[in-house]
């Protein structure tokens, strides 16, 4: 039974580049461990574009960031020394834990023009994880299995479903997939946990009787929930079990308002390390962010 239907909402990340934002929403504010889940694209980025399509340094806190592309590329750097691309079919997974910043830019695009085509999820930490060391891992290949069922193909992203574990560095109960459908193809949303939602990034399925098309997440409680592709889709399973309650401030997440706080303050005040190689430049702390905004 759908709980929840959730449409995204443009948002302007600066110079341009728009994402749908998906989480958090004003009635429901997480799913498991997904705090935020903004669609980027589809865009088409010209040679030669601006530099004020890239996300300029900024930092982050309690948190994991999941980047993952269905088509085009976009350079990670962070202040641990991390320098990674991120293509199709791999993960870039950045723990902020205890604090981080890193910047993404559009360097291929900028050089040759590209299609850009993904989702950059985040995932609270739970417990007794908020203020571990800050980590990066890149996974692609083997870490991140893939399976074939009658008009689908399945990439298993982050956590264990399908009978599946990813090798992506998971902190608490939860899966992300990826789901290619051809139409009439028939999925299950994994259960096993007591959160779980689909998002429709391309194409539209049908559930209970109803069309559902991009740009949707439906959300789910815990029981049995199968699924239709009635066109070609690109669809995003996830889930896990809730990390208790998170607030969320600009880039910083917390299980404690004061931590906010405290994150926001060294930003402004300059106490958090911006990364070697992008250091010539970083996002300012928001007079007044809304909650739900990210830059």
């Amino acid at each position: 039974m759908i709980e929840m239907i959730i449409e995204q909402r443009r948002r302007d990340l600066g110079g341009g580049f728009e994402v749908g934002r998906v989480l958090p929403f004003a009635k429901r504010r997480m799913v498991g461990p997904f705090i935020f889940f903004d669609h980027m694209g589809p865009i088409d980025l010209a040679p030669g574009i601006d530099r004020s399509f890239d996300v300029r340094p900024h930092p982050h806190i309690g948190l994991s960031t999941v980047s993952y592309l269905f088509t085009g590329e976009i350079m990670h750097r962070d202040s641990l020394g991390n320098e990674q691309p991120v293509r199709p079919q791999a993960v870039n997974w950045m723990t902020a834990g205890r604090g981080i910043t890193h910047s993404e830019r559009f360097e291929h695009a900028r050089a040759h023009g590209d299609r850009v085509h993904g989702i950059q999820a985040w995932v609270a930490l739970p417990d007794g994880m908020e203020e571990t060391d800050p980590a990066f891992s890149h996974h692609s290949g083997s870490d991140l299995p893939r399976w074939k069922e009658p008009g689908m193909t399945g990439h298993l992203i982050a956590g264990s479903a399908y009978g599946l574990t990813a090798g992506a560095p998971a902190h608490s109960p939860m899966f992300y997939a990826h789901l290619d459908m051809a139409p009439g193809a028939i999925a299950e949303i994994p259960g096993g946990h007591s959160e779980r939602a689909l998002y429709v990034a391309a194409g539209a399925v049908e559930l209970d009787g109803a069309r559902f098309g991009a740009g949707k997440m439906l959300v789910f409680g815990a029981s049995a929930s199968r699924f239709r592709a009635v066109e070609p889709s690109i669809v995003m399973v996830l889930g896990g079990e809730p990390v208790g309650e998170r607030f969320l401030y600009w880039n910083f997440v917390s299980s404690s308002k004061d931590r906010l706080a405290d994150a926001a303050a060294d930003w402004k005040a300059g106490r958090m390390k911006l990364p070697d190689a992008d250091d010539a430049e970083f996002i300012p702390l928001p007079d007044d962010p809304p909650p739900d905004q990210r830059l």
